[in-house]
């Protein structure tokens, strides 16, 4: 208990927590696009991978922040923290080392910033416990998969029907107690249906029945997420997202692009940020520069005649 409050004593942002203890469910994809989003809205972000072993979420940054240099700044970056694993051969030492580590990471970003974002790794340890007791939005991606589905609750082999929540409801359940414990605040959990199929299916109608019905049982809401597009694997080597504007022949406006951008953008209004006014005006007077930068210097309104 006392490790959570310092830890949460440490940051003032709004923190969004990525996380589900099953990998390869884009949680680095959905974690880098909430992140963009979030700064077009002229919101000071700042990122943190706890995932010491894959680091697919710094990969992501590193790549968007050298392709930047490449495209003459234009790309926003958010202010990113990897927390690297203890290498000693006693686990509590390396715990010790690793919550040190993630604490350092969270003091730097103090009262700078208006978001942070946190990518969990696919597995159960203390810091992804910790990560998810401090959140204000917990986003949990699932593919529409019962192998998925099983993280959050168990179901009948023949009927298909929810018969009890799983050890990742259970986990998360006990994270929201110690998160009112702590400060009274209640976490808002979004399970996300990532890489959903394009063509309807039975199995895509239950899984969405299951879903509903959990949620009601455990108390979170469902969001359409990412669909399974190309574009989305294509936008990894260089760190760019949906809702970035590409001028490149080979990543151009496609459709599935503008289709991508879409769902990002659904996505963002279903999860209901708090997003700071002050943000929203930076975000427009950024875009009036843009705007105005673009134009012709009219030569008369600077030399009197």
């Amino acid at each position: 208990m006392l490790v959570q409050m310092s830890a949460r004593r440490a940051v003032s942002a709004h923190v969004i927590v990525v996380g589900n203890e099953k990998g390869g469910t884009g949680k680095s994809t959905l974690a880098m696009h909430l992140s963009v989003a979030l700064m077009n809205f002229g919101q000071r972000v700042a990122t943190i991978d706890l995932d010491s072993r894959q680091k697919t979420f710094t990969h992501y940054v590193e790549n968007r922040r050298n392709w930047a240099k490449r495209c003459g700044g234009r790309l926003k970056v958010p202010t990113h923290f990897c927390v690297s694993s203890g290498s000693t051969r006693k686990l509590d030492e390396n715990e010790a080392i690793e919550f040190t580590r993630f604490a350092d990471a969270l003091s730097s970003i103090e009262r700078a910033y208006d978001f942070l974002v946190i990518d969990t790794p696919g597995t159960d340890n203390h810091l992804t416990r910790l990560a998810h007791s401090m959140a204000d939005t917990l986003v949990t991606p699932i593919n529409d998969s019962y192998v998925d589905f099983d993280v959050l609750g168990r179901v009948d082999p023949t009927t298909f029907t929810v018969t009890g929540e799983s050890h990742y409801a259970r986990m998360v359940r006990e994270a929201r107690l110690q998160r009112r414990l702590v400060d009274g605040a209640r976490m808002d959990w979004i399970v996300m249906r990532n890489r959903l199929s394009l063509i309807d299916s039975g199995n895509k109608e239950r899984i969405s029945k299951g879903l509903v019905e959990m949620a009601t049982r455990i108390g979170f809401r469902v969001a359409e997420g990412l669909a399974e597009r190309v574009v989305y694997r294509e936008f990894f080597p260089r760190g760019l997202t949906a809702l970035d504007d590409l001028d490149d022949k080979a990543l151009g406006l496609s459709p599935s692009h503008v289709a991508a951008r879409q769902e990002v953008t659904g996505l963002m209004e279903m999860i209901r940020l708090p997003l700071d006014e002050r943000g929203r005006q930076r975000a427009a007077a950024q875009a009036a520069w843009i705007v105005a930068r673009a134009e012709p210097l009219e030569v008369h309104d600077v030399i009197a005649e």
